[in-house]
């Protein structure tokens, strides 16, 4: 089992991070409304702004590897300050490419960005899943669900009091960033001096002979010797997948069955995420009270299947709202994958939360091959409500093997 080694006394930890989480929220809800704005500005085909994703998500593979390295040598903490510091340099580096209009250096600014999400991810992950009991992780990964999804809807407001959000300029995007970044900077300095303990997992002490011969990670030499991790890794990609997905098509799909006829087709974004706190708020309430976090895991999976069976198949003016059951679904699915992919690594521990933060490129990957599908199944030039549904088999699959994981997955030990 995996504990903190003051599993009795990790609250002001856990607010600590609480706040860090929040601070995180807002930073990408700030980049996330600029960053299409951004690309406008620069007038980008199709086929380029696939680039702005790649450039995101890439950076999880190519620096997965590496961050559980830089973690192992300087610890969780330090891991987070080394993050916010790179992050801020990403966040400074798109006012050139604003004033400049310099769509490499934009690329360039999302990738850097994309490395310290990397490693921020990697590092906050497990220390929330091991700071307290391993029996309430998803419920500790809940709550900083709430924190970070709170400060998405903050980000617009904060906009708004330097730019007119409905006619945004060049030159009004200036000053948000260089705040963002100096927020960043000092969240890094305070990581530093903040009463944050070192934790770490059971095993993880190699100097502990003893507790580690009982340990199920004694005498294994590699990563790809805990089968319970890759197959969550898998799982943790397919999550990420429709977590994305659903955000990044709920406005195609309401325009493909309003058409232009229903004013403010963008307020229907809002579903998504409200779903998910909605999620994150019961998963505080009821784990491990009301229900463990491998039963919240497979009730959820089954959830999503119903609910992606429900907006394939009800009509298209009722289906979309399917969209915020969908989000309610993939709520407590981060939060219990995590835990549970990550327990009994031991000294691995750190290795395998960074092979779990590759697994996030599946918000890149399913959102694409949904495209890719729905441009096979249209039948006219411009999609349709029904080829959108036909589309969104894809989630049925991903939710199957989730479900899997959650049932069986992650108990294989040999």
């Amino acid at each position: 089992m995996t504990h903190s080694n003051t599993k009795n006394n990790y609250l002001i930890p856990l607010i600590i991070i609480g706040i860090l989480f929040f601070v995180i929220g807002f930073g990408v809800g700030i980049s996330g409304f600029l960053t299409p704005f951004l690309q406008d500005a620069f007038h980008l085909k199709a086929s380029e702004s696939y680039l702005v994703t790649a450039a995101i998500f890439s950076a999880f593979v190519v620096f997965g590897a590496p961050a559980g390295w830089l973690i192992k040598k300087i610890g969780y903490k330090k891991g987070m300050v080394v993050a916010f510091f790179i992050m801020a340099v990403g966040m400074l580096l798109f006012v050139p490419s604003a004033k400049e209009l310099s769509f490499k250096l934009f690329l360039i600014a999302l990738f850097i960005g994309g490395i310290g999400n990397t490693l921020l991810q990697a590092s906050v992950n497990p220390y929330v899943t091991i700071v307290g009991p391993q029996e309430s992780a998803a419920m500790r990964m809940s709550l900083m669900g709430v924190m970070n999804k709170s400060a998405w809807w903050m980000s617009s407001l904060f906009l708004g009091i330097f730019m007119d959000l409905k006619h945004v300029a060049l030159q009004d995007i200036v000053l948000p960033f260089y705040i963002v970044a100096g927020i960043l900077l000092v969240l890094g300095i305070f990581m530093w001096f903040a009463p944050l303990p070192e934790v770490k997992a059971d095993g993880e002490e190699e100097d502990s002979e003893d507790e580690n011969k009982r340990s199920y990670a004694y005498g294994k030499k590699n990563i790809f010797q805990f089968p319970h991790l890759l197959l969550g890794v898998l799982a943790l990609f397919l999550y990420v997948g429709v977590e994305t997905l659903p955000m990044a098509s709920i406005i195609g799909y309401a325009k493909s069955i309003f058409g232009d006829t229903k004013g403010n087709l963008d307020s229907f974004a809002m579903y998504v995420p409200l779903g998910l706190v909605c999620g994150y708020i019961l998963g505080v309430i009821a784990i491990p009270r009301l229900i463990s976090q491998t039963n919240a895991l497979i009730l959820f999976a089954v959830l999503g299947i119903v609910s992606s069976l429900l907006l394939i198949y009800l009509p298209g003016n009722i289906s979309i709202y399917m969209m915020a059951l969908i989000g309610f679904s993939n709520s407590l699915m981060w939060p219990a994958i995590w835990p549970l992919a990550i327990v009994d690594l031991g000294k691995f521990t750190k290795t395998g939360a960074s092979l779990l933060v590759m697994g996030i490129v599946g918000g890149a990957v399913i959102p694409l091959l949904f495209g890719l599908l729905l441009d096979m199944v249209k039948t006219s030039e411009v999609a349709m409500s029904s080829d959108y549904q036909s589309a969104y088999w894809i989630f049925i699959p991903a939710y199957l093997y989730i479900l899997f994981f959650a049932v069986k997955g992650n108990k294989i030990r040999n």
